[in-house]
């Protein structure tokens, strides 16, 4: 595990976190909503994306420029600000004050839109930003240069996948932001599928991604058919198959039957590997007169799922492949 300390004086500024993934959630947010903390309690992401001013936009930059920052197609702003900011819960924090005239927001809180609000109380050194604003993740990015790494406890180990299944590590805590994995991973496919037409396999699967599929890519012959693989699960008979990616390490689990392997966000895999309960209702007969059920409906949505626009976008633009025209006019066109 890691404690990390300010680099001006030494002072800690953190409890002891252990290192995971970065959250794929990172890709989008929902405006003006409260958003939990990005991060679990106890943990700590490198993000190694720029983040932070001078912001400038991509055509300020140039398409080289902006390829040796990580982004291949226009979006948003380019960060000018340092790579590897250190991602923690708020709660994680502490031995720091908020550098009041650094903390604008839109309306509920901060946004960072400054750079680094959070001063060492020991030597008034700026060390990280702090955003709880509507519409962002609740989330500290400790700046590299301005933070050392400390002694601390030994790192918790790596669980296996078994270990992760079996514990329940991989229920969905962000359900409500379901949205923005499945935006990741439609990227993903349609990449993998290289422009050809894909056949979602019938279930969870289709009911996430196959309207979709539908709208991006073109229908005919020669469709790549789209299953779910991975731990506990089997691989079935299919062309693209979406595995998780491990929260700890980041690393996909790898299929063995010759499938290609499409990442996907473990808790939203988990879901779709073990769907949720539905009541059965009888299918013949009925119940005893007088008797009323009082089992909870099925969880049917009122309008049809649909993966966020703007992750799908945001993953793309990171992703070599959106300069090749086929996938840049569909980056362009949208769905």
């Amino acid at each position: 595990m890691a404690v990390f300390g300010c680099a001006g004086c030494g002072a800690v500024l953190t409890a002891a976190v252990s290192e995971v993934a970065p959250p794929v959630h990172l890709a989008d947010t929902h405006w003006e909503k409260l958003h939990p903390p990005l991060l679990e309690a106890g943990s700590f992401a490198i993000d190694p994306a720029p983040y932070g001013p001078p912001w400038r936009q991509f055509d300020e930059v140039g398409a080289h420029e902006a390829a040796k920052l990580g982004r291949f197609a226009p979006f948003g702003a380019l960060s000018g600000g340092p790579t590897d900011t250190i991602l923690l819960a708020p709660g994680d924090v502490h031995g720091t004050r908020l550098i009041v005239e650094r903390a604008a927001g839109y309306c509920r809180g901060i946004d960072g839109r400054d750079g680094p609000n959070l001063a060492c109380l020991g030597c008034d050194l700026p060390v990280g930003t702090r955003m709880d604003d509507c519409g962002c993740w609740q989330v500290v990015r400790l700046v590299p240069q301005a933070v050392v790494r400390l002694p601390g406890p030994p790192e918790q180990p790596i669980l296996a996948w078994a270990e992760l299944l079996a514990t329940g590590a991989l229920g969905h805590r962000l359900s409500a932001f379901r949205d923005i994995p499945a935006g990741v991973a439609l990227a993903h496919v349609v990449v993998a599928a290289g422009g050809a037409p894909v056949e979602v396999a019938p279930g969870p699967v289709a009911e996430l991604l196959g309207r979709s599929l539908g709208a991006l890519l073109p229908a005919g012959k020669g469709a790549k058919r789209l299953d779910l693989a991975g731990p506990e699960f089997g691989e079935p008979a299919a062309d693209l198959v979406l595995v998780p990616i491990h929260p700890q390490t980041g690393d996909m689990w790898q299929p063995r039957a010759g499938a290609v392997p499409v990442p996907m966000d473990a808790a939203l895999w988990a879901e779709l590997a073990s769907p949720p309960h539905r009541t059965r209702l009888p299918v013949v007969g009925g119940l005893p007169a007088g008797v009323e059920r009082d089992d909870p409906l099925p969880p049917h949505p009122l309008n049809p799922f649909q993966p966020s626009k703007q992750a799908f976008r945001y993953t793309l633009s990171r992703l070599p492949a959106v300069r090749e025209p086929w996938l840049r006019a569909i980056y362009d066109r949208g769905y």
